[in-house]
């Protein structure tokens, strides 16, 4: 049962960060806006916006990773200190 509750804490923590970062997204569209014009040409946007949204996605699954490293670290240390208590 606390599986359950780890896996839909872990899909809402994946949800949220992908809607939150969208910064790089924006920022090189905006980049390839000018270079496209002044080129004359589509393959700035394609490029600028393409990697932007790689950037979004590969900050968003680290930092869900890490927030989920640390849950599992916090979990493992109430473990270890419950069963050093029951030892006593």
């Amino acid at each position: 049962m606390a599986s359950q509750e780890d896996v839909k804490h872990i899909e809402d923590c994946s949800v949220a960060n992908a809607l939150g970062t969208w910064v790089f997204s924006v920022a090189g569209a905006l980049l390839a806006i000018p270079i496209g014009i002044k080129r004359k040409s589509l393959a700035p946007l394609v490029f600028f916006g393409t990697t932007g949204t790689m950037v979004d996605i590969i900050l968003g699954i680290s930092a869900c990773e890490r927030e989920h490293a640390e849950r599992q670290m916090k979990i493992l240390e109430q473990q270890t200190s419950s069963d050093d208590d029951d030892t006593f």
